[in-house]
């Protein structure tokens, strides 16, 4: 079995990998061949600390990760977020690879919605409001930075302290930021993205104007909620899967029959995604297995070509 540490798999990552491997990712999530498995959520000893087993098999890979959240972690100087990924050797039915990703799925996650960003965001979209200033709200204004022309940060988040600590990181990436009220945020931004662990919606429909996208990455567990119902119910809606996001993703709020759209068909063009500079698109990343699978075979091949120099 080859094992791939925390160390030498951050230093292998970048947002630029990332967003390949789970574009691919995303568009292969269509296949009848893929399967995301059901989601399994559990706790450990202590009920506060949480982990969720996600699997999924695709053409070339099968494997799953095993996603931590130990909250106490902030306290002794440890991120609170972490996970394994390990890929099957589909011949022997062996573990053939464990990757320690905690970086590698903060890359990860944020690559979704700078993928459904650059697919579904006004080409002119320049002033984006994150919400929260956590560990992967960085990553998230990173990636979209990448494909749009960000130029103004608006960050909404409990605590100030850490907002201001975001914002100087951020201003060292070249990145401009400040802090904003909700409102405020939702009234000027262009893009929209949501990464806390809300179970409300942090903000009202009547504050997001005509033509902003809106992403939604932290709802990945039943009872989770990030944004309005009513801006769901006006608003184009997209997602990295149908199924699993109406489960356990923001869409488990979108009224009865909606029609979700799951970003691979826009990929491969066989939807046409945004069809106005007026429309509202959301965008809901549940986080999918096959982003995790993927991702991991991309940085494989990575690491084995810097070992073939």
């Amino acid at each position: 079995m080859l094992f791939v540490s925390e160390a030498e798999s951050a230093a292998l990552a970048s947002h630029e990998m990332a967003r390949e491997a789970v574009r691919q990712a995303l568009i292969d999530a269509c296949d009848a061949q893929a399967k995301s498995f059901p989601v399994v959520h559990g706790h450990g000893s202590n009920p506060a600390n949480r982990f969720t087993v996600k699997a999924a098999a695709a053409r070339e890979v099968a494997g799953l990760k095993v996603g931590s959240y130990w909250p106490g972690n902030l306290d002794i100087g440890l991120p609170r977020h972490n996970s394994l990924i390990l890929l099957f050797d589909q011949e022997k039915g062996r573990i053939g690879a464990a990757i320690e990703a905690g970086t590698l799925n903060a890359y990860r996650t944020a690559a979704a919605d700078a993928v459904a960003a650059e697919a579904l965001a006004r080409r002119d979209a320049e002033t984006l409001a994150i919400f929260g200033a956590g560990h992967q709200a960085r990553y998230e204004c990173a990636a979209v930075a990448k494909v749009r022309p960000i130029r103004r940060v608006l960050v909404v988040a409990r605590n100030p302290a850490q907002a201001t600590v975001m914002i100087a990181e951020l201003a060292a990436q070249g990145i401009a930021a400040e802090p904003a009220s909700a409102e405020a945020a939702c009234s000027a931004a262009d893009i929209i993205v949501t990464a806390t662990s809300a179970t409300a919606p942090l903000f009202k429909a009547e504050w997001v104007r005509p033509g902003t996208h809106v992403a939604s990455m932290g709802s990945d567990a039943t009872g989770k909620q990030e944004l309005p119902p009513e801006l769901l119910a006006g608003a184009t809606l997209f997602c990295d899967l149908p199924s699993q996001s109406r489960v356990i993703g923001e869409f488990q709020h979108a009224p009865d029959g909606a029609d979700l759209i799951a970003i691979g068909e826009v990929l491969v063009g066989r939807h046409p995604g945004r069809r106005s500079d007026q429309e509202i698109t959301v965008f809901d990343s549940s986080g999918l297995s096959i982003q995790d699978l993927y991702i991991a075979r991309h940085l494989l091949a990575k690491r084995g070509a810097s070992h073939a120099q």
